[in-house]
């Protein structure tokens, strides 16, 4: 970690005691903007690797840790997920005449959720970097951990859906739930949160929380007395909300509820954006912020002060401290044994599938890029309930 004023260590944008360095990790899988959904697909991973060579050229890269996740392992993924349904995904072709149509049906795949070339290795990557940035921070090797390849919050234990066929943000949040006792998740897309709320929909442990579009809207769900059940009823939020929410509104509520906010490396980048990689994708103006739309804001001052206050009637019932215990800690992740790689070797071409090495390109900066065991020899000892909550 570098000394103070450089490398990844970085001041916070909030003053006072707040105002300490915040160490920041970055995951960054150079492979996972070659993964494609099919011709027409919504889904693009490759703005994945846009996103990062804005990163890069804005030199935010270098007040980050940079690290190259390891691949989530079959065991890592049944964490979460059902047996069968992480064989399906492991053996899936992309070729459809190779697909049984009764497995098919039964895990949901098709044409929201396609099996493409690749589609379990991205599933990997996308894991692995989540499960790596978690266990970062139970470490406490950082502040703050960034995946832009993770976020798949639609699977479902045993059925892919919305585009989403591995739920990296579950499995994340059952890696720190190792070290913690509570967790909190915020949800700011604007579809539900559907797969990680359900997932902890009966537990006490997890507070979700998500702020998204309601009505005829993928996927549906997440009305605002949708709460939680058994030992989890009241931990389960959600701000349903309507079409044309501005920004202010939406600060407005959100830090109602959240109450606090921060932004990650205490950077505000020049909405003129440097020269990259991907800049023709980003006319006619080339810029970082977009210009928003003319739209009527359906939410009205009556509707939101609703949902504030029936948002704040849950938040009263919860319990100071959930009445739960530690038991073993479940291991930790193991890293696979692979070859060491030379990062500076680009490789013969460049195809679908990425064939081991860094690409040689500005964006990948293989200098600074390591990668990240997910294993992390488990030297740490689990925190009692006399240590501060998380």
């Amino acid at each position: 970690m570098a000394a103070s004023g450089e490398g990844a260590s970085l001041a916070s944008a909030a003053g006072g005691e707040d105002g300490r360095r915040r160490r920041v990790s970055y995951f960054y899988e150079p492979s996972i903007g070659d993964y494609y959904y099919g011709q027409g697909h919504p889904m693009k991973p490759h703005r994945i690797r846009m996103a990062h060579s804005l990163v890069v050229h804005y030199g935010l890269h270098r007040l980050l840790e940079l690290s190259r996740p390891y691949p989530a392992s079959d065991a890592d993924i049944r964490r979460f997920h059902s047996d069968d349904y992480v064989a399906f995904l492991a053996s899936a072709t992309g070729n459809p005449a190779l697909l049984d149509a009764r497995a098919v049906k039964r895990f949901n795949v098709g044409e929201d959720c396609p099996v493409f070339d690749g589609l379990f290795p991205f599933c990997q990557a996308s894991a692995g970097g989540s499960i790596g940035a978690a266990v970062k921070l139970n470490r406490g090797d950082a502040d703050i951990t960034v995946n832009w390849a993770g976020g798949l919050h639609h699977a479902k234990k045993g059925e892919a859906s919305g585009f989403c066929y591995v739920n990296d943000i579950v499995l994340a949040i059952l890696e720190l739930l190792k070290f913690h006792r509570r967790v909190l998740y915020v949800d700011i897309d604007v579809h539900h949160g559907d797969g990680v709320e359900e997932a902890f929909f009966t537990t006490n442990r997890v507070m979700t929380c998500s702020f998204h579009k309601y009505g005829d809207f993928f996927p549906g769900t997440g009305h605002i007395t949708d709460v939680g059940a058994g030992e989890g009823k009241h931990y389960a939020l959600n701000v349903p909300l309507s079409d044309g929410i501005d920004d202010d509104t939406f600060r407005d509520l959100f830090q109602c509820i959240i109450k606090k906010t921060a932004v990650a490396v205490g950077v505000e980048p020049d909405n003129k954006l440097p020269y990259n990689d991907y800049y023709e994708y980003f006319g006619p103006d080339y810029n970082l912020h977009i210009q928003p739309r003319s739209v009527e804001n359906l939410n009205s001052t009556k509707d939101l002060e609703n949902i504030k206050s029936m948002i704040l009637d849950h938040l009263s019932k919860i319990e100071h401290v959930p009445s739960t215990q530690f038991h073993d800690r479940p291991s930790d992740p193991e890293a696979p044994e692979q070859e060491e790689e030379d990062m500076d070797k680009r490789p013969p071409q460049r195809s679908r599938l990425w064939s081991g090495g860094a690409y040689e390109s500005d964006t990948e900066d293989p200098d600074n890029m390591k990668t990240e065991t997910n294993d992390l020899s488990a030297s740490s000892v689990m925190k009692d309930e006399s240590n501060d909550d998380s």
